[in-house]
């Protein structure tokens, strides 16, 4: 019997560049506000760092405020959300 474990490179065991993977968790949050049906969040940036997201821009109203929170804490790879946004009055 032939083991193949040590041949190949164990694409799951990886390490990735932490840039790389800040960046994709971030594209996943802006991914998951855009598909939150009920409101918009076109002004709101996200940045990523070390698995922790940090949301700032502006929303109309304080719910979206949470809302958006709440919608960036429940994507895979966040750790932790930064809410910085502000609501118009």
């Amino acid at each position: 019997m032939v083991s193949l474990t040590g041949c190949v490179g164990d694409r799951y065991n990886q390490s990735t560049d932490p840039r790389i993977e800040d960046s994709r968790t971030a594209e996943r949050v802006r991914e998951a506000l855009a598909g939150t049906p009920q409101y918009k969040f076109d002004g709101v940036q996200v940045a990523a760092s070390n698995s922790a997201v940090r949301l700032s821009g502006f929303v109309n109203t304080k719910a979206q405020r949470t809302r958006a929170g709440e919608v960036a804490s429940k994507v895979v790879g966040v750790k932790s959300v930064e809410n910085n946004l502000t609501f118009k009055n």
